[in-house]
């Protein structure tokens, strides 16, 4: 910790109008919450995905995702004990520029990235229900049931943090309870003489590319398994005491899960063949047959539908808080930053946020390359994020805070610019996602600049 014994910021605390968000998180809820958010749908998914660019040395692009993670969450450990305050990236890059177009495109980057990725685990939600109790899964049927399902998370989130964050340990305790049968099963079989545990070693080789290219190829794969993490900082206005716990907390986070997708990883590969593990949607389900033939598989479709639902929750929690965190900034209108009085929750942000979801359940589905394109967003924001931790060493503030080694918010920006280029092998369709995203967010950028100019205008003599 560094001590900032000079000028302090101009305050900022919300206008007296409205009642503060309730501070009911202490650091065990953080944790469970930003584990239960880096583990999310990706490790069900993506681990057959990254086998098949990498062979069976599947668990090094997660490594490489997790270190890059790892030094992009110190410079938010820097900046959220700094300015414990809801909005994020948002917030950060509206202090270091002052630029209130970039300011706009990082929140809307950052909260459309929560929004689309909850509006598909709704879907993925309701399939699953739709196939373990028998239902057809019909367009029309999997469509109610995301917008029942998502309806809930509106209900849940609405109610209060406290009953979203103790709904979080609930469905995070399913999640780590899946994966941690599927390390049991792979470790098990292995000591049994099972499987082929040389695999870990394995190289895919590109005649073209060598084996360089495939390994960050499958690192930006793998980077989706590890982005989560960031949507804590916008719960900071409803901890306990943030700049005190979050360093402890946020880094035990990663290391957790971090740990665990390897574990995972190493289990999978010595049990399924990489090419066999890449095939299909679910690659945990074949390790489990693999390794223990007589274990109940139907419980794993209930097991991705609570994980599922957990990332829809998170997701949704991070995109009103951020919402209503930049309204309370002045970069979006003032009403979307409304507090219910008895509820004491941003009930406006979670109406906003909710209706975009249940536009894109209803009108997008499940939409091509989510998660590459969710991770290229995040990438170019977290890029953003290292270089306003540097920028902001300039502003001084009147409370010890954390401070991280200054090279490295340097290695993070390069890292995460790295990560997002076109050279990584990423598929062109996530450039194209993501621009056609963006583009909508500089429309509404421009919506909601002529909402403001009125009160910009000076008075007249």
């Amino acid at each position: 910790m560094a001590a900032e014994d000079q000028v302090s910021v101009t305050s900022e605390a919300p206008p007296s109008s409205e009642p503060s968000l309730q501070r009911v998180m202490g650091p065990w809820l953080l944790l469970l919450f930003i584990v239960g958010d880096i583990l999310g749908t990706g490790i069900y998914a993506l681990t057959g995905q990254v086998a098949k660019q990498v062979g069976g040395a599947v668990w090094l692009p997660f490594v490489i995702a997790f270190l890059v993670a790892l030094v992009t969450a110190f410079s938010y450990l820097e900046l959220v004990t700094k300015y414990p305050r809801a909005a994020g990236a948002a917030l950060y890059t509206n202090k270091a520029f002052g630029i209130h177009f970039l300011t706009f495109i990082v929140a809307f980057a950052v909260m459309c990235s929560g929004i689309t990725s909850a509006s598909t685990a709704s879907r993925a939600f309701a399939a699953n229900f739709a196939s373990a109790f028998g239902m057809q899964a019909a367009g029309f049927t999997i469509t109610g049931l995301a917008l029942l399902f998502m309806a809930a998370v509106a209900i849940v989130n609405f109610r209060g943090v406290g009953e979203s964050v103790k709904a979080n340990v609930v469905l995070t305790s399913v999640e780590l309870t899946g994966l941690l049968i599927v390390i049991t099963v792979g470790f098990w079989a292995i000591g049994a003489g099972q499987g082929d545990v040389s695999r870990i070693t394995q190289f895919r080789v590109d005649p073209e590319m060598g084996f360089i290219w495939p390994i960050i190829a499958g690192t930006t794969l793998a980077f989706f398994a590890m982005v989560g993490f960031e949507d804590s900082v916008n719960m900071a206005e409803e901890c306990k005491d943030p700049t005190r716990i979050f360093p402890k907390v946020l880094l035990a986070g990663l290391a957790i899960t971090g740990t665990i997708y390897v574990l995972v990883s190493i289990s999978a590969v010595t049990l399924v063949a990489p090419e066999q593990l890449g095939e299909g949607e679910t690659p945990l389900l074949k390790v489990v047959q693999a390794g223990a033939p007589g274990f109940p598989i139907g419980i794993f479709a209930f097991i991705t539908m609570f994980a599922v639902a957990n990332s829809a929750l998170i997701n949704m929690l991070m995109a009103s808080r951020l919402i209503y965190g930049m309204s309370r900034e002045g970069v979006l209108p003032e009403v979307l930053g409304r507090v219910h009085q008895t509820r004491r929750t941003p009930y406006m942000a979670i109406g906003f946020t909710s209706l975009l979801a249940f536009g894109l359940v209803t009108f997008v589905g499940t939409v091509p390359a989510l998660g590459g394109t969710t991770a290229l967003l995040l990438l170019c924001v977290f890029s953003v994020v290292n270089v306003a931790a540097l920028v902001l060493r300039r502003d001084p503030v009147a409370h010890q805070h954390f401070r991280t080694p200054t090279i490295l918010p340097i290695i993070g920006a390069l890292s995460c610019a790295f990560l997002a280029g076109p050279w990584t092998g990423r598929d062109p369709v996530q450039y194209t996602i993501a621009g056609v995203l963006l583009a909508i967010g500089v429309v509404l950028w421009g919506v909601t600049l002529l909402i403001h100019r009125p009160t910009a205008r000076p008075a007249r003599a």
